[in-house]
């Protein structure tokens, strides 16, 4: 089983950027998801969930109004659109997917099962 982020890179202030995750070895669709981030210096942070019932989504506050999370169940993959993005955005990002418990009632780092390696975001003019 492996998830495999791509989309990262450099982007300036206000600007926007797509996350892909692609999962290979296990269906995806039967796995709530989710995204985390950790800056330089700092604890990783989780950023949105989706559950794999009936889609519902979290996101912590700081990145409400400005990241969906999203899935394509045929292509096996998860997405993290990234908009009006800020330099306190810049943090290499990880996908991960997990059981129910991963993503109710908010974003539940110790049920997360499978993390991808991270895609590096950096936010600068």
């Amino acid at each position: 089983a492996q998830l495999v982020e791509s989309g990262g890179g450099l982007v300036q202030p206000g600007g926007s950027l797509r996350l892909s995750c692609a999962a290979s070895g296990f269906t995806l669709g039967y796995y709530a998801v989710g995204w985390y981030r950790q800056a330089p210096g700092k604890e990783r942070e989780g950023v949105s969930c989706m559950t794999s019932s009936d889609s519902t989504t979290y996101y912590v506050d700081s990145v409400k109004g400005r990241f969906t999370i999203s899935r394509d169940n045929a292509k096996n993959t998860v997405y993290l659109q990234m908009n009006s993005l800020k330099p306190e955005d810049t943090a290499i990002y990880y996908c991960a997917a997990g059981g129910p418990h991963a993503c109710r009632q908010g974003i539940n780092y110790d049920y997360f099962d499978y993390w991808g390696r991270g895609a590096q975001v950096t936010v600068s003019s």
